[in-house]
């Protein structure tokens, strides 16, 4: 069982969580038929910020439960969860924005805010009070982000799994982090978003496909990337398993090669990554080759990649799993519905669509077998058993964010005589 509040695991019922200090009583008897794992989505879905009828649609579309809406109000009652009750008070919730606005953070508009508190710090809090706290703590960023218009152009799909766009980041490429990436064109949702030594490896780009197809269980109708030969297999993997269909697009057509400015999607979606994340760690690194302690060579950028590696993979981790569950206005000038990307994945039905991709069995998928992929995090094996060894005999631990990191870099870099 799992502590609905902080995520702790423990073997059987106790009335109290020991990390937490909350009370579990709420748990009590439910550890029989998945009761506490059903209470467990519920406070999942509404710490997402879905509305009472999605999550009831979520549990039985996707976990098979059917439940009434006062069972559900009821369960949420119980574990001390209201729409608009019991917020947090001021001091806590500015402790927490100045605790973001320290790293990327910094970056956020106020709806961006308003999510992170409640999902990341678990607080109860107002939106327009998000938008007032930030004007007063953070004046100039909200001045910078007032002046910023955007020129959207029309996307049409037909439903989920319609068209996936994958392409590669190179804006941190300068300081060895490439970063690969692939969204749905109907729900903008993000399918992977990976850091590692490289983007331009074709087997790295079809290792991150195949595991994308393995977790969801389905192959898209259509595929689009630039025309990098690092697609390459990826390509050949889609048309492969499309071969045996017979829709309109089955076979070679499944895969589309064109421009990288054509690839509206996920070049938009870069767009917005840059103003929300990449931006802090371009600066950041930037600051390090200000300050000489970078020179762009590739012995510094490995050493780099060693200290930030985790630490930037973290930070897209936390990027996709709030950009998958915020809202998306809906525009007048877009052919595709606004709302939460998980909700119109999974969910089409509900925005009049459906799901264009194929099932796939992971028998079909045993003719592409996922290498191990022992790429070493900073991107030779020599410099990675060397930088393992200095920590372990050094003691010292895995960065937890951006500033340890920091310190780990120059430590290493001072072992190394770089």
């Amino acid at each position: 069982m799992f502590c609905p509040f902080c995520g702790v695991h423990f073997g059987a019922f106790v009335p109290f969580c020991a990390s937490c200090g909350r009370s579990l009583e709420l748990l009590r008897g439910t550890e029989q038929a998945g009761g506490s794992d059903v209470l467990q989505h519920c406070i999942k879905y509404f710490n997402e910020g879905h509305s009472y009828s999605v999550i009831l649609d979520m549990l039985l579309s996707l976990h098979g439960v059917r439940m009434s809406l006062r069972t559900l109000k009821s369960k949420l009652n119980q574990s001390g969860l209201y729409r608009r009750k019991y917020y947090s008070s001021r001091t806590t919730v500015i402790n927490a924005i100045r605790a973001e606005l320290r790293g990327p953070g910094q970056l956020f508009g106020y709806r961006t805010m308003w999510q992170v508190l409640k999902q990341k710090h678990q607080l109860q809090v107002k939106r327009d009070t998000v938008m007032e706290l930030l004007r007063e703590l953070n004046p100039r960023g909200c001045q910078s982000r007032a002046r910023r218009r955007f020129i959207r152009r029309t996307y049409h799909s037909l439903g989920p799994n319609y068209m996936w766009h994958a392409d590669g980041y190179d804006k941190l490429k300068p300081f060895g982090l490439a970063i690969s990436g692939c969204i749905d064109g109907f729900s903008r949702k993000v399918l992977w978003l990976k850091c590692g030594a490289t983007n331009n490896n074709p087997t790295v780009i079809a290792h991150n496909f195949l595991s994308c197809i393995r977790n969801l269980n389905v192959v898209p109708m259509r595929l689009r990337t630039d025309c990098g030969t690092e697609n390459g297999i990826m390509a050949a993997v889609q048309c492969t398993l499309r071969h045996q269909h017979n829709d309109h697009y089955s076979g070679e057509s499944s895969h589309m090669f064109g421009s990288s400015t054509s690839n509206q999607r996920i070049e938009s979606w870069w767009s917005i990554y840059r103003k929300g994340r990449a931006q802090f760690w371009m600066e950041l690194f930037a600051d390090l080759r200000d300050a000489g302690h970078f020179n762009g060579s590739q012995e510094h950028q490995r050493l780099l990649r060693y200290s930030f590696g985790d630490v930037v993979q973290k930070d897209l981790d936390e990027c996709v799993k709030l950009w998958n569950t915020h809202r998306i206005r809906p525009s007048r000038t877009a052919s595709c519905p606004g709302g939460v990307p998980n909700e119109l994945y999974y969910l089409p039905h509900r925005h009049g669509s459906r799901d264009c991709g194929f099932i796939i069995q992971h028998d079909e998928l045993d003719a592409f077998p996922e290498s191990s992929l022992s790429l070493p995090s900073c991107g030779d094996p020599n410099t990675q058993e060397y930088l393992d060894f200095v920590m372990d005999h050094n003691r010292f631990q895995k960065p937890e964010n951006w500033e340890s990191a920091s310190e780990l870099y120059m430590k290493l870099k001072e072992i190394a005589q770089l």
